[in-house]
């Protein structure tokens, strides 16, 4: 054969089937499949020689196209098409680049008449030319939409026949056959590039070429480990499946495209997929941050060792491998992605500067929606679980159009990552997505999966949870009854949650009966909505959504991370029952005064500790590993110790019924952890030797016994070298270890001759060699068995411990939640200590707020020692004067006013001592707020849309036990709208509901209202100086200038009779000609109203005259 025709003849078959569609239409008719019968279709990776009838229809050797035209020989997928029918040979033209001259033409002009290729179908099918290929073990698509990419990609070319026709399977041959059978990974391999250079294809070629016609020598495009790679994307089709490959974790296909973009690693072609790796030990830090970019990660682990398999039957198969763990952002639990270098805290905080920190809540939340078609009224259920803490919240409640109940408890929540069902209604998938897209980061944002609907339907999500409970043995676990008594809307998600937490073995933390509980915005604690958590900036600010300079903030002085979760619940929650608010704050006042050393150390012991509330769970999920084992278990166990310790001085120095009902309750709780520390071996479980992990093996008699066949195998090999000291003549040899190979005999070369020649040499130097005798041979390789067995062994007894540690899960739990609810007193305390704070009065029979000197927490605090903030006296009587209308200036201080008389109300139902010299108040159900001016474009609302819906949902919510907060209301429309909106919305409020109001207004219209209800409501301005008028408003040339004014910032009884909007446009450097231009027109528009305004009053003056008298008075005084 000629050397053109040689260098032809390698082959390989792409499987570009699975990659992507061409964004080019030039190459649409380039098509690309998998062979179905892989045993059928041959790989030919080297030079291979034909025999000379063999020759015809072979692939050629892969080739790309240049941008000149010119043939390159590198890496070109071609198919055949098999033409038996001719018995003569196809030449090869020696000046080609080794391709025939059909394969030339056609990359010149891939223009194929389709009259003619329906032609050639017949006349290949009549031949008896075309192969039905069956038994396929992978199955292709067959999509003829589907064409591979020829940019920088494996390009495959279609070799003709002398006429340059293209074979097509017709319906109902073995092509439809396979079609029934087709599974589409083209979300799974490589996609595809852009057609280029001079050699594209004709986007109005011939038709594609069915998978059918590759040929009958062909086998299997893939490799062993592709084939499997497969196999394990098939069966998880929505995860990024990291595998397990040596000392690195392998991407595959898009997955490796997906993961080098949010990675910043190199992505490059292997064989038939695009792939990228990690190392090993860096997984934990790669894992964390797909998942922070809201993917699913699969991790895929091998389950074969190398000396158990190399025993087996399977030795010359493919190493074992099967997903081991699914990670998203609310399952981040598992000794993948928890490095220890995370839970030591400080000490090694360096190491881990790349992870991605955990967020403060991890909730999965899943919800779903009942509509009652008799009442016509939604309801939606929720349910909430943090896998890593094994909180689980649950609620059931009726909603409205604006979906704000629903909004209220998302953002309290606070979920990483959201479940609904396929058929979720718009309004709730808008408020969804508008709750998804709030953060600019995309580590920030919340991940919502969508499931199939029919898993949220009763009767399916009731099936699930029944055979859930049914089987239910463990200790605390919630009853089938308990469950079955839920409402059904919660039943239609906790159905749904069962299943998706199965996904990743996390459903243990459902059968906990000590984890559910009830949330709801009622019953439990003040109501706080989605306005007002958003308005008083109490969890983020407003202005890049950062905690900085938010309510929480200020409290947070908290050390530990559950007293950082447990904060969060208490500041978005404060209680409504005076006896529990008493208790926080004489606990408070303790800390405070107290000289106690106990307390001091108590404060001390919270210091420095890792996540005691997620590491229990981990435990508890069975996913620990035993560094982080053995740090969790040696912090409760010395947490547990020393208060005890202290047992007798927080007996007799602590008078707080709270602070001594955390403290002596907790070393009892905690005292089971000191057991399972004293059979660990320190070493071991800091280094993850599992082998050595156990100090005493009185209590795992499989590993004793294991232990004894490793120690007899290596007794007989020590007893081995006295024959091989004979053998050698050495009497004072010893085995050496070398790249750890053991047991080696090392033998100078010059004595080699010595050496018996049935034993192995395993390597060598320029001086010695080293080998393995028979005897050696094989007792190596049962102890590698023996060890490796050992290793599934320690694993499996690992777990068990872990199972048993779990059985004491709830009351450490407990134990951790009093050190949470110690950890947020003394970080009330530090809150106390900052100076002018003082303890409110809680009243629980009176409606009032009474604050003398308060001030705004966050701008008090941020202002630092500069100590500008003007302190200012709230009086609100719920029998009395109940409602305040506040006008003045613009940025004359009255929205900041507003929101710290909010504030403060929520600090002192907190517990939490509050900025103000002296403050009184009754206990509110709930504080409303409508402020701000802002449209909402995923909900479809304009600006006044949204204020007038935030309003209704205050009047159809609001108590005479509420505080209500109204800022400008009815100003996103016309003037005298927006007055009447604002002036009947007030009355209601003042005549009906009789909840204590603030109200901020620009119209003075509304003023009024002090005198139709001169009992209830109090007119009030944000003082300020103005400058002389005369130079003010009039300059020498007769221009109108905008007034000037200072801001006093302090509250004064009395209406504002002007805004002075132009003193702000001043303030925002608008240009001075247009400030002259609207203070002319503010005077011109001013004398008109004033003029209408006494002309009124003269006619109504004149009207009211009854005598020539009067009449001829009037007419002097108006002269």
């Amino acid at each position: 054969m000629s050397k053109p025709q040689k260098k032809t003849s390698a082959a390989q078959t792409s499987i570009s089937r699975y990659f992507g569609g061409l964004n080019s239409k030039s190459a649409s008719n380039l098509q690309c499949g998998i062979n179905p019968n892989p045993a059928q279709h041959q790989l030919s990776r080297g030079k291979q020689k034909l025999p000379p009838d063999d020759n015809l229809g072979l692939p050629t050797k892969r080739a790309k196209l240049s941008l000149q035209g010119e043939v390159v020989e590198e890496n070109l997928n071609c198919e055949t098409s098999w033409q038996s029918n001719k018995g003569t040979m196809s030449t090869l033209p020696k000046g080609a680049g080794g391709l025939c001259s059909s394969t030339l033409e056609k990359l010149k002009s891939f223009s194929v008449v389709h009259s003619e290729t329906q032609k050639e179908e017949k006349r290949t099918e009549d031949s008896g030319s075309k192969i039905c290929e069956q038994g396929s073990s992978v199955k292709p698509p067959l999509d003829n939409t589907d064409p591979c990419r020829i940019k920088n990609r494996p390009l495959r070319i279609e070799d003709k026949s002398e006429d340059g026709e293209e074979e097509d399977s017709e319906p109902g041959s073995s092509g439809s056959a396979a079609t029934k059978q087709e599974f589409h990974f083209s979300q799974f391999a490589k996609p595809g590039g852009k057609g280029g250079g001079k050699g594209g294809t004709s986007a109005d070629a011939g038709p594609p070429i069915e998978s059918s016609t590759f040929s009958r020598r062909s086998k299997s495009v893939y490799t062993p480990l592709e084939q499997q790679v497969i196999q394990l994307k098939q069966q998880h089709k929505d995860a990024l499946l990291a595998v397990e490959c040596g000392y690195k974790y392998r991407f595959f296909g898009e997955d490796a495209e997906i993961a080098a973009k949010e990675l910043n690693i190199f992505c490059h072609l292997d064989h038939n997929f695009m792939t990228c790796s990690i190392p090993t030990h860096r997984l934990f830090v790669h894992v964390r941050r797909l998942v922070s970019h809201g993917h699913k990660v699969g991790v895929v682990k091998q389950t074969e060792t190398s000396a158990i398999k190399a025993s087996g039957a399977n030795r010359n198969a493919l190493f074992s491998r099967q997903l081991t763990a699914l990670y998203t952002k609310s399952t981040l639990v598992g000794e993948d992605v928890n490095p220890v270098c995370r839970l030591r805290g400080e000490e090694e905080e360096g190491a881990c500067g790349d992870v991605v920190a955990d967020p403060p809540d991890s909730f999965l939340l899943c919800i779903s929606e009942n509509w009652d078609k008799l009442k016509k009224q939604l309801t939606v259920g929720l349910v909430a679980v943090q896998p890593s803490t094994g909180d689980v919240l649950l609620d059931s409640f009726p909603e409205g159009k604006a979906r704000s109940e629903l909004e209220t408890r998302v953002l309290k929540i606070n979920p990483v990552e959201i479940l609904v069902p396929s058929d979720l209604s718009e309004q709730t998938h808008k408020l969804l997505q508008s709750i998804a897209n709030a953060s600019a980061q995309a580590d920030d944002r919340v991940r919502v999966e969508t499931r199939d609907s029919t898993e949220f339907e009763f009767a399916s999500a009731m099936n699930t949870v029944t055979e859930f409970y049914c089987h239910a043995q463990e200790k605390g676990s919630r009853s089938l009854s308990t469950v079955a008594s839920l409402e059904s809307a919660v039943i239609c998600c906790l159905g749904p949650l069962i299943h998706y937490l199965q996904e990743f073995n996390l459903e243990r933390i459902l059968r906990s009966e000590s984890s559910f509980k009830h949330l709801s915005c009622t019953s439990e604690g003040m109501t706080l909505s989605a306005a007002t958590l958003r308005n008083l900036e109490i969890l983020n600010n407003q202005t890049d959504g950062s905690v900085k300079g938010s309510l929480l903030w200020v409290l947070d002085h908290t050390r530990t991370a559950f007293g950082k979760r447990l904060l969060r619940k208490w500041v978005s929650q404060p209680l409504t029952d005076p006896q529990s608010i008493l208790e926080r704050q004489d606990a408070v006042k303790e800390i405070l005064e107290s000289d106690s050393t106990s307390l001091n150390l108590v404060k001390s012991l919270l210091s420095h500790l890792p996540d005691l509330e997620r590491g229990i769970c981990s435990i508890y999920h069975k996913k620990s590993s035993t560094q982080e084992f053995y740090l969790i278990c040696s912090s409760l166990s010395r947490l547990g110790l020393e208060l005890q310790a202290l047992l007798p001085a927080i007996q007799s120095q602590i008078s707080s019924g709270l602070l001594r009902g955390l403290l002596l309750d907790t070393p009892d709780l905690l005292a089971p952890s000191q057991s399972f520390l004293k059979v660990l071996n320190e070493k071991a479980a800091k280094s993850g030797d599992k082998t050595e992990l156990f100090s005493d093996l009185s209590g795992f008699p499989v590993l004793q016994e294991r232990r004894e066949q490793i120690q007899n195998v290596i007794n007989e090999i020590q007893n081995h070298r006295k024959e091989v000291r004979l053998t050698l003549k050495a009497p004072a040899l010893e085995y050496t270890t070398v790249s750890g190979q053991e047991f080696l005999i090392e033998v100078k070369n010059s004595l080699s001759s010595t050496v018996p020649r049935d034993w192995i040499k395993i390597s060598s130097t320029k001086a010695v060699s080293r080998y393995h005798s028979p005897f050696l041979v094989e007792r190596y390789k049962k102890l590698l068995q023996l060890r490796e067995q050992l290793l599934l062994d320690c694993q499996r007894e690992w777990t068990n411990f872990l199972d048993h540690f779990g059985e004491h899960y709830h009351s450490m739990k407990r134990a951790i939640s009093h050190l949470a609810t110690a950890d947020c007193l003394f970080s009330l305390a530090e809150v106390a200590k900052q100076g002018d704070y003082c303890r409110p009065k809680v009243c629980e029979n009176q409606r009032q707020i009474v604050i003398r000197d308060g001030r705004h927490p966050a701008i008090d605090l941020l202002l630092g020692e500069q100590n500008q903030y003007v302190p200012n006296l709230t009086e609100l009587q719920g029998d009395g004067r109940r409602t305040m209308i506040i006008t003045g200036p613009n940025m004359g201080g009255k929205s900041s006013y507003i929101r710290q008389v909010a504030l403060i109300c929520v600090m002192a139902q907190m517990g939490s001592y509050v900025p103000a010299s002296e403050a009184c108040l009754g206990v509110l159900d709930g504080i409303y707020t409508r402020m701000g001016a802002s449209d909402n474009i995923y909900k479809g609302r304009s600006t006044f849309m949204e204020e007038l819906t935030e309003a209704s949902e205050i009047i159809s919510h609001a108590t005479e036990r509420s505080l209500v907060i109204l800022d400008e209301l009815g100003r996103g429309t016309s003037t005298h709208d927006g007055i009447a909106i604002a002036y009947a919305t007030l009355e209601y409020f003042i005549r009906d509901v009789k909840a204590l109001t603030l109200f901020v207004t620009h119209y003075p219209p509304l003023c009024e209202l002090e005198r139709v209800y001169p009992e209830h409501v109090s007119n009030y301005h944000m003082a300020f100086l103005l400058n002389d008028p005369d130079t003010a408003m009039d300059t020498d040339d007769g221009e109108a200038q905008p007034e000037f004014i200072t801001f006093l910032y302090q509250l004064t009884e009395g209406a504002a009779g002007r805004s002075y909007g132009l003193n702000v446009a001043r303030l925002a450097d608008i240009p001075e000609s247009i400030l002259q231009t609207a203070a002319r027109k503010s005077r011109e528009l001013e004398s008109i109203v004033n003029a209408r305004r006494k002309s009124k009053k003269l006619l109504s003056d004149l009207w009211s005259l009854s005598d020539k008298s009067s009449l001829m008075e009037w007419q002097q005084m108006n002269s």
